[in-house]
């Protein structure tokens, strides 16, 4: 399994999550407001928050876990949705994830993250 956590312009999560939506098998994905600066410290950017004399740029965080064949085309569709061609577009990372557990269900691993429901549910 692996982790695919972009950070993107909030004005794009929409669009973002429509695209991810259209990948089969989807296992759904986590969405935070979060704020930061890149190399160029938030210059020029329209929407800054100045905290203790720091500007920070608003972003939207994204999460996903995802079996291993489908965290690359999660990430290649981020890429591809969140891209305005504009500075502070965002960036994508992959990581591998360790360990899985639903809650719910006692499930672990990647029956814990997969975009099925289990059978009782269907």
């Amino acid at each position: 399994m692996k982790i695919v956590m972009a950070v993107i312009q909030p004005f794009m999560l929409s669009k973002v999550t429509r695209a991810l939506e259209e990948i089969p098998g989807f296992p759904g994905m986590t969405v935070m407001d979060v704020r930061g600066f890149g190399r160029e410290r938030g210059a020029n950017a329209s929407h800054k928050i100045i905290e203790d004399f720091v500007e920070y740029v608003q972003k939207v965080r994204i999460e996903v876990v995802a079996a291993d064949e489908v965290a690359e085309e999660i990430a290649r569709v981020i890429v591809q949705a969140a891209h305005t061609g504009n500075r502070g577009d965002g960036k994508v990372f992959i990581w591998p994830v360790e360990f899985a557990a639903r809650i719910k269900t006692g499930e672990q691993g990647e029956a814990a993250v997969s975009g099925e429901l289990p059978l009782s549910q269907k």
